[in-house]
C-alpha cells in the first residue's frame, strides 16, 4: 500500500515522501496516528503545500535563531558558589541556573536547549553551547566565582 508521510519516521522516510508499506502497518499504525495519508492525487498536493509552508517557516525560524545567537555571543554570565578545600564547589551550576540568569537578562531560553553534558562543578570560565535551532548553536560565556 502506498502512503504519503506527514512527518519523518525513522527507517521509513522523510515528510512528503511516498513509501510502500504493508497494509496492516498503514491501517493499524500510520493512518490512525495521522503520520501518513493514502497516496491519492489530492493528498499529494496537500502534503506538497504543507511541505512548502514548513520550508518557509523553517527559514524564518533559522533567521531568528541566528539573530538571537549573535546577541547571546555578547552575553557573559557570572555565578558565585561556595567552595570547599582545594576549590571544589559545594553545589554546581546547572542548565536551570543558566536559563534563569538569561531570563533575568531578557532572553527566553528553554533550559532543555542548554547543552550541558553535566553541571559545572569547577571554578573559572566555561563556554556553554545553546542549541537554538537544528543548524544554529550559540555559545554563552559562564564564569563560576568563589563566594567570599
Amino acid at each position: 500500500m502506498d502512503v504519503v508521510l506527514r512527518e519523518r519516521i525513522e527507517k521509513l522516510g522523510d515528510r512528503g515522501e511516498v513509501v510502500s508499506v504493508k497494509p496492516g502497518y498503514a491501517r493499524n499504525f500510520l493512518l490512525p496516528k495521522r503520520k501518513a495519508v493514502p497516496a491519492t492525487p489530492h493528498n499529494l498536493r496537500q502534503v506538497e503545500q504543507e511541505k512548502a509552508a514548513a520550508v518557509r517557516r523553517e527559514a524564518i525560524e533559522k533567521n531568528e535563531s541566528e539573530m538571537l545567537a549573535q546577541q547571546l555571543a555578547e552575553v557573559s554570565l557570572q555565578f558565585t558558589r561556595k567552595v570547599g578545600e582545594q576549590d571544589v564547589l559545594y553545589g554546581s551550576v546547572t542548565s536551570l541556573d543558566i536559563a534563569e540568569s538569561l531570563h533575568e537578562k531578557g532572553f527566553e531560553i528553554d533550559r532543555r536547549k542548554i547543552d550541558l553534558d553535566e553541571p559545572l562543578k569547577s571554578l573559572g570560565g566555561h563556554n556553554v553551547p545553546i542549541k537554538l535551532h537544528r543548524e544554529v548553536t550559540a555559545v554563552v560565556s559562564v564564569e563560576v566565582l568563589r563566594e567570599e
